[in-house]
């Protein structure tokens, strides 16, 4: 940023650092110094309340705070939490009967992390998660962490193949699973890829340091099973009856050799562009990002927060403002579900009187198209936080109105920013709520630049957003090409997406750069028309991708799943759009869809769609 301050107000300054009088050039000091402050004020934006004085005046915003980042770990962060409010409820798991007070689950923690180490496993070893909402989830995000071991996050979608790969990507020495959820077996999975289970014998406990010989994963040393008991594997009993005395000791001593900067998430990218990729976290990310999440959210002055959390812990969202959020907040985290039922949500709310919802855009427009949604009592809600995906301003509206949620809030970020970069304040007006994603972070730069050139764009234009600050991953896990092709030198992160900056330091996010459609040479951001779109009265959701055309490059498509009980046409949706939107991003194709192709996590898959309506189309 220094190349923006202009040449002769660094010669000015330079010139009086090196005066032998520094009396003499006082006045010129002092004079540098203002225009620089004045230069910093431009740019600098404190974002411990709602800005209401526009300041900035280029596409660079610095979100400062009179709070300090957090130098703690993920286990001193819970220990601080379990000392001021031990008898708080901390986790609610309903389908399965489950309460933790916020002792009782460091008990558990502390019972598991220990198990861990007498087990073998030790300080930067990796163990894999895999498997739905469940409490052995969340149990063993933090025992992990307190034992120095780093959690990899694995989709519970994940295939053979899939998770074949990750295992051996980050060399998993251990894998916690349920035997089965749905259609998904996973048990079954893992002895495919790994007979060599089989051959231990039932009720044999085997620590890290035996091989099971796998061919295919041969770094796997063990499997734990959250339900049944199954031959070759632990059970999660094991595992807490494992740790002696001595064990315990040593995960006490371990807390002050435990660095808050070592890597201790490792989440994947759905790999929509090839191969996953793992975004490698530490301490110091989520610990940072779930606490001035809370400061944003008003948890510290909420005397009870109660929060649904539909989302999948395997995600960030689940993880970082769900998990670490109840460790650095001390707020109740209430699972509906294992996997994700609107019917569940509402069950929740009215059971748990929960006054926060998590959701993506897709998980909120299910909750509000639930017929018998006026059934239940959801007066307790107060606020909301919506990400994974664009928001429709109108899914805001009627969360306004129909959910009384007065206080939605739109959150952006990425996995590799762990994740919020981006949140608006519950007090924001609705302009800001439905055409933004929310005000810089605490901590956090953001640019917006020409993604050809590099160089900043003027305020309010649209260009690829980076950002850079303690959020920023610290990598993809061995993986140096992929992390240099998004992370410069200078520690920027590239997004990919299209966005724009206001002069209150919020974000208008256009789309990914990826998805924008170039139709006969005029650049089309998909999320402008999707916006248009769901203003139609007959619209519940509505995706828009560019598919292939033979004189133009690419054709506009719009995948319109409708109202329930409605029907429309190709001619009506055009003629909708005709007189109000420009001639060339009015849809040429309109298909009616029952559903999208989704991530575990609620995402659409862009590219799956776009695809799938080209295979559809005969293109």
């Amino acid at each position: 940023m220094s190349g923006l301050i202009s040449s002769s107000l660094l010669r000015c300054c330079a010139h009086s650092l090196r005066s032998v009088d520094g009396l003499k050039h006082s006045k010129t000091w002092k004079s540098c110094n203002t225009s620089v402050l004045h230069w910093c004020r431009a740019r600098s934006l404190h974002v411990d309340s709602p800005p209401h004085k526009p300041s900035l005046t280029t596409s660079y915003v610095h979100g400062t705070s009179t709070f300090p980042l957090i130098p703690l770990t993920v286990g001193q962060s819970l220990d601080n939490t379990v000392q001021r409010w031990p008898d708080r409820e901390a986790v609610v798991f309903l389908q399965d009967g489950i309460r933790k007070t916020f002792a009782q689950f460091q008990q558990d923690v502390d019972k598991v992390a220990a198990g861990l180490l007498a087990l073998g496993l030790k300080r930067g070893d990796r163990l894999g998660v895999w498997g739905p909402n469940i409490y052995e989830w969340i149990l063993f995000q933090f025992a992990s962490a307190k034992a120095g071991i780093i959690l990899v996050s694995l989709n519970p979608a994940y295939q053979v193949k899939e998770v074949e790969f990750t295992l051996n990507k980050v060399q998993c020495k251990a894998v916690v699973c349920p035997t089965h959820f749905k259609t998904q077996k996973f048990c079954e999975m893992l002895r495919e890829i790994c007979p060599e289970i089989d051959l231990t014998p039932a009720g044999t406990v085997k620590s890290s340091r035996s091989c099971l010989g796998s061919a295919r994963v041969p770094d796997l040393r063990m499997v734990i099973v959250t339900d049944s008991r199954q031959p070759g594997m632990l059970h999660v009993e094991d595992v807490m009856q494992a740790g002696e005395s001595r064990h315990h000791k040593e995960l006490m001593d371990l807390q002050s050799k435990l660095s808050f900067d070592d890597p201790i998430n490792i989440q994947f990218t759905s790999g929509t562009t090839g191969s996953p990729k793992g975004a490698t976290l530490s301490h110091h990310n989520i610990v940072n990002n779930a606490y001035f999440m809370g400061l944003r959210m008003g948890y510290t002055s909420i005397p009870q927060v109660r929060v649904c959390v539909p989302v999948p812990m395997y995600h960030c969202f689940g993880s970082v403002l769900g998990g670490m959020s109840m460790a650095m907040h001390g707020i109740k985290l209430v699972f509906p579900s294992p996997g994700y039922s609107s019917l569940a949500n509402l069950e929740a709310i009215q059971s748990e009187k929960c006054n926060i919802v998590y959701g993506t855009p897709t998980m909120f427009t299910d909750l509000l198209s639930q017929p018998e949604l006026h059934k239940y009592d959801l007066s307790s809600i107060e606020a909301g936080i919506m990400a994974g995906s664009p928001c429709p301003p109108e899914i805001v509206r009627k969360l306004r109105t129909d959910l009384n949620m007065k206080e939605i809030t739109l959150a952006y970020g990425t996995t590799e920013n762990s994740p919020i970069t981006f949140l608006g304040f519950p007090q924001d007006n609705e302009e800001l709520k439905i055409n933004t994603v929310g005000c810089i972070m605490s901590h956090t730069e953001a640019k917006v630049v020409d993604p050809s050139t590099g160089e900043i764009v003027p305020l309010g234009a649209s260009g690829e957003l980076m950002i850079r600050g303690s959020c920023v991953m610290h990598g993809y896990w061995a993986d140096p090409e992929k992390t240099g092709e998004v992370i410069s030198q200078d520690r920027w992160y590239r997004t990919g997406d299209t966005a724009s900056l206001n002069s209150l330091g919020y974000c208008r996010i256009e789309g990914r750069i990826k998805d924008m459609i170039i139709r006969g040479g005029e650049n089309i951001y998909p999320a402008e028309i999707e916006q248009f779109l769901y203003t139609h009265p007959k619209v519940q959701e509505v995706q828009v991708v560019g598919v292939k055309d033979e004189r133009l490059g690419e054709q506009v498509c719009a995948c319109i799943r409708l109202k329930e009980g409605h029907i429309s046409s190709t001619e009506e949706i055009r003629a909708f759009c005709k007189g109000q939107i420009s001639h060339f991003k009015i849809p040429h194709y309109v298909i009616f869809v029952d559903s999208y192709p989704l991530t575990v996590s609620g995402k659409i898959k862009k590219n799956i769609l776009k695809q799938d309506m080209e295979k559809k189309l005969g293109l």
